[in-house]
């Protein structure tokens, strides 16, 4: 009897702590025509693991846009203060991209399709309400790692506004 309440205390203990985030980067949906949503699930106190998912609709002529037309980023991370309002972290991503590299030969100009995965890191802050709105301000760079088409540089830059439930 004594191991099935500790086991279920163990088992309630875990998933009591369980948080969730949905959030939304504003300043690419506002200034660059580009949708990246995202969704983290705290593992603890400190840590936490989340997916990303960025849809460029700016065309290809315009002045500035993001390489990638599309990218999924799983990411890990770290949080280096506990604060139950402002925390500082620190993350490892996995950007897999997909865009057009510009080729020009013989004053022709043609469009080739790549896919890569870049690996980084990244910094950031995130604020917390206590009814659950959130503000993240995030930066890091990757380096993609096997494509030759691809950019060598992928960024991962924003702020996010969102809800933890």
């Amino acid at each position: 009897m004594k191991k099935i309440f500790a086991i279920t205390a163990l088992f309630l203990g875990y998933y009591s702590f369980a948080q969730q985030e949905v959030k939304l980067d504003i300043t690419d949906a506002l200034a660059l025509r580009t949708l990246d949503f995202s969704y983290e699930y705290y593992l603890s106190e400190k840590s936490s693991v989340g997916i990303a998912a960025l849809f460029n609709f700016e065309g290809r002529n315009s002045d500035f846009r993001y390489n990638e037309d599309r990218m999924i980023t799983p990411y890990f991370r770290h949080l280096f203060t506990t604060d139950r309002t402002w925390n500082f972290f620190g993350e490892i991503f996995l950007g897999i991209n997909t865009g057009e590299k510009e080729v020009i030969t013989n004053d022709v100009t043609t469009y080739r399709d790549y896919t890569d995965g870049a690996l980084g890191i990244g910094i950031g802050s995130k604020y917390i309400s206590e009814s659950g709105f959130l503000v993240d301000v995030h930066a890091g760079l990757g380096r993609n790692l096997f494509g030759s088409d691809s950019p060598a540089v992928v960024p991962r830059i924003g702020v996010n506004v969102g809800y933890r439930f």
